[in-house]
This record gives structure tokens, sequence and C-alpha cells, in this order.
């Protein structure tokens, strides 16, 4: 069954921001934020300072699974958004481009 027939929208997300909260806490999160690396540009930083990143966004049905999320910096987690990892690689290469 799709979640947002289920639990509509607001309810999903809410649910997986909680989901994502916990998981924050846990060492496997602590664990991957402590090589201090952002999954999108490779930029060094401080492990304190990832975010955590829905691969495909809770926003587009993404859920908040150890395989969905991955550490990023603000700054490209800011830029991401919602867009999923093909439109996040066009933007960047469109990017370049220019």
């Amino acid at each position: 069954m799709d979640p947002f027939e289920v639990m509509g929208d607001n309810a999903f997300i809410a649910s997986e921001k909680y989901k994502a909260k916990e998981l924050r806490k846990s060492q496997w999160w602590k664990r991957k934020c402590a090589k201090g690396v952002c999954h999108y540009c490779g930029q060094k930083i401080s492990p304190q300072e990832l975010t955590m990143d829905h691969i495909v966004p809770i926003s587009r049905g993404g859920r908040t699974t150890r395989g969905n999320v991955t550490p990023s910096c603000k700054a490209c987690n800011t830029k991401k958004k919602t867009m999923l990892t093909f439109e996040w690689h066009e933007y960047i290469q469109n990017k370049q481009k220019r």
C-alpha cells in the first residue's frame, strides 16, 4: 500500500523526519559521518557539520532507511533539495558547463 494513501502527505513526512532524528543518534550514523566527507562534493568537513541527506527525498516518496541516507555538507544538501541522484548529476554538469 502506498504510504501517501494511508497516512496522507503530512503524516508520512512527519513520520520519516522522526525516523531521521532517531537514526542520527545511532552509532551507525556516527560512523558514517566520522570520515568527514560529503557524499556529493567529496569535500572534507567536520563530522559535526555533516547533514543527513535522503538520496530519494521524503517529499518524493523516499524513506528514512540506511540505504537511503548519506552524509552531505550543508551547501550540497541545500542545493540538492528534492532532486533525485540523476537530476543532481545533471544540475552539476550544467553548472560546470557555464
